[in-house]
């Protein structure tokens, strides 16, 4: 199964009403990351990215978060290839995000 897309709106359903349990993941550059993410996201990078794939639960659903939605397909499309299940590119990304 291939990653799948995913509104910022039903992210936050899931993050608030639905309480859904998920890994959330922040690829954007580490300035912009602590400069501002959502909450509970973790930053994930080239360096981090192995060592998060072991410690992460692949049968967890992941959501990655990227700017504005194009890089997240591509990461979210690697994680599925790496073992996780339920893969989704939050779509808009961290600027959508951040206008809610």
């Amino acid at each position: 199964m291939a990653f799948e897309h995913l509104s910022c709106e039903q992210l936050k359903l899931w993050l608030t009403e639905e309480a859904k349990p998920l890994q959330l993941v922040d690829i954007r550059d580490k300035a912009s990351y602590l400069a501002g993410h959502i909450d509970g996201a973790q930053h994930v990078d080239n360096e981090t990215v192995h060592t998060f794939i072991e410690q992460a639960d692949p049968a967890k659903p992941l959501v990655v978060c990227c700017y504005h939605g194009n890089s997240s397909q591509g990461a979210a499309d690697f994680f599925n290839q790496s073992g996780f299940k339920e893969c989704y590119s939050l779509d808009g990304g961290y600027e959508t995000w951040r206008t809610m």
